[in-house]
């Protein structure tokens, strides 16, 4: 309703359900009000400090289940989207500390024993990157995939074309600076 109204002129995330009724809706041939442009999809992995007992070896699924998690909720929920992709294989995880920042997430980790889940885009800019160990999620998690939406109305709006021209700037910008910095 804000982007619809014009109180928003943008806005960025995750939103599944918007880009499918989207998608639906061009397929129907009805009229379609908004525009959408992927900024970045990013796989999960786990992250932990360098010299943590498990980062030695690939992670398996009990290793990763028994260990102590920070979770990172932006709603404050105790139970997120990696335990979702636990459940139909009847495991969990302990979580035992909910953050609402990747960027404190970032910190915790780096001087902890606790591990947390992130996209793999996100741990360079943490700023704990060379303190880090990236592992592989033993155990399949959908990609995150981040969108920039706008009314149609925005498209002729200059100042909104150098939003755009920035933000794919940085998206360039971000996507090369991906692999550098850490260890896998």
């Amino acid at each position: 309703p804000l982007l619809d109204d014009g109180q928003v002129d943008l806005a960025v995330g995750h939103f599944p359900g918007v880009l499918a009724d989207l998608a639906l809706r061009r397929q129907s041939g009805l009229p379609v009000a908004f525009s959408h442009q992927r900024l970045f999809a990013s796989d999960y992995v786990c992250v932990m400090r360098k010299n943590h007992p498990l980062a030695q070896a690939p992670l398996g699924l009990d290793d990763f289940c028994a260990a102590l998690h920070v979770l990172v909720s932006f709603s404050g929920r105790g139970y997120g989207l990696i335990d979702e992709a636990l459940a139909p294989l009847n495991r969990s995880r302990r979580v035992v500390l909910t953050v609402n920042q990747f960027f404190t997430t970032g910190k915790v980790v780096a001087d902890s024993d606790l591990l947390t889940v992130l996209p793999r885009h996100f741990v360079a800019f943490t700023g704990f990157e060379a303190q880090l160990a990236v592992r592989e999620l033993p155990f399949q998690v959908p990609p995150i995939q981040v969108d920039a939406l706008w009314h149609q109305r925005m498209d002729g709006d200059g100042a909104h074309q150098c939003v755009g021209q920035f933000t794919r700037a940085e998206q360039f910008r971000m996507l090369n600076q991906v692999d550098a910095g850490f260890d896998r």
